[in-house]
């Protein structure tokens, strides 16, 4: 679609947006992730066993994949204002809930639901984003977002050890409900679905946002499933999130436990060394949202240099992650395990920067069902640590690193598939009926 010359300087409303969904990113992690530094203090208080705890980390990741897909649906039919102000809303009040728990079966139910509700947040984002943004814009954007995202995560470990401390495990989400809820009120009464509805938008910058391609449609109709579950890049891009997940997820539910069981650090440095290794990710997305913006504007060939740079980055993280279990030192071990996730996370914001494309007119419900897909690989690590590492105690008798760190050559082998699933992509476009048919 051709603007005319709009003789006004642009505005930048969507500057201002891109603080908002990095503070939406931020909440996300930082009620997710602190979960991971509570477990110690939590299994202590209510008596709960690994495999029990597992269950506890297990209801959350399996919510969060059963329902990102109704989630981004829901973004797709009623507008990611409404969706997202209600989802952020839902997980602070059960983030919240978490701090009154005071048993396994409550801890379950109410983890299932903050599940549910965070399903949505990234789904909404990607439709956001692609709304928002020209094309040459996303990379950049996306890497932000959710190298925010991973600052929650860095903050969450530090900042928790030392609430835990101080006032005790359930304060923590108590306190953090509340910055959920601040957001969700703000976000409400700033956004818009629409651009050309913002207030602050004016008719330059709303070229500018559409000088790439037209305004998608508000309607996207029907989701065509059986094209969707037959489309081979669709269906490669859900089993590269499997594999991020997997991986990922050692470091959001168990690695400060392997700090202090293994390790033998206190829990306030596992949490320093936990946020050492998160902020790896953070790194890598930033560099990884650079390098996506710079193949959109140069590359003859997009899809073959983000596979390339995707590949290349699970690889280093294969290698880092095996160099990291053979570290006598704990902080070694951190910073090569730190290294580990910046190359992994460099593929993200390109993944971000496919996925848009691949899902057609239906961005956030098929987002959806390819990032919450990664669910279920988040769920198979946190199931597998608990259970491998009981197995390792209480089966064959060993303590410390004899019983954790072989479960490290799984990790291992986890980002290699991923560098496979990577060079097995190719943009297939997603065939639709015409809606003016």
């Amino acid at each position: 679609m051709a603007f005319p010359e709009v003789p006004s300087s642009p505005s930048r409303a969507r500057h201002t947006l891109v603080l908002w969904l990095c503070g939406l990113s931020s909440i996300l992690y930082l009620d997710r992730i602190c979960m991971s530094q509570a477990v110690l203090p939590i299994s202590a208080e209510l008596h709960l066993s690994k495999p029990e705890m597992s269950y506890v980390l297990m209801a959350f990741t399996l919510a969060y994949g059963l329902f990102a897909v109704p989630a981004g649906r829901m973004a797709d039919r009623f507008g990611a204002r409404l969706a997202l102000t209600l989802l952020v809303l839902a997980w602070s009040a059960f983030t919240a809930g978490t701090g009154l728990c005071h048993g396994l079966v409550a801890l379950v139910i109410v983890r299932f639901l903050f599940g549910m509700a965070e399903a949505g947040a990234f789904p909404n984002a990607a439709r956001i984003v692609r709304r928002w943004f020209p094309l040459g814009e996303r990379g950049r954007v996306q890497g932000l977002m959710l190298g925010f995202a991973q600052f929650g995560a860095i903050v969450a470990p530090v900042v928790t050890a030392y609430i835990i401390r101080e006032v005790g495990w359930r304060w923590v989400f108590f306190g953090y409900a509340v910055l959920g809820a601040i957001w969700a009120i703000g976000f409400a009464i700033w956004f818009r679905n629409d651009p050309a509805q913002h207030p602050r938008v004016n008719a330059a910058e709303l070229a500018r946002i559409h000088s790439e391609e037209p305004p998608p449609s508000p309607d996207p109709g029907p989701v065509p499933w059986g094209r969707v579950f037959t489309n081979r890049g669709i269906l490669v891009l859900a089993a590269i999130m499997i594999f991020a997940a997997f991986f990922t997820y050692f470091f959001y539910s168990w690695f400060p436990k392997y700090l202090t069981e293994a390790r033998q650090v206190s829990e306030v440095e596992s949490g320093r060394l936990n946020s050492l290794a998160i902020a790896g990710s953070a790194i890598g997305m930033l560099l990884g949202g650079w390098i996506s913006d710079r193949i959109t504007r140069q590359s003859l060939n997009p899809i073959r240099d983000r596979r390339y740079a995707c590949i290349v980055g699970f690889l280093v993280a294969a290698a880092c992650m095996y160099a990291g279990t053979r570290c006598e030192s704990a902080l070694a071990t951190a910073a090569f395990w730190s290294a580990a996730m910046c190359a992994m996370h460099v593929q993200l914001p390109n993944w971000w920067s496919v996925i848009i494309p691949q899902s057609g007119r239906h961005t956030a419900t098929l987002f959806g069902l390819t990032n919450g897909v990664g669910s279920f690989g988040a769920l198979a690590s946190q199931w597998f640590v608990g259970w491998f590492s009981n197995y390792q105690e209480v089966e064959r008798g060993l303590v410390g690193r004899a019983a954790w760190d072989p479960i490290f050559d799984v990790y291992v082998l986890v980002l290699i598939g991923g560098a496979v699933c990577w060079w097995l992509y190719r943009f297939t476009p997603l065939e639709e009926p015409d809606l003016a048919a």
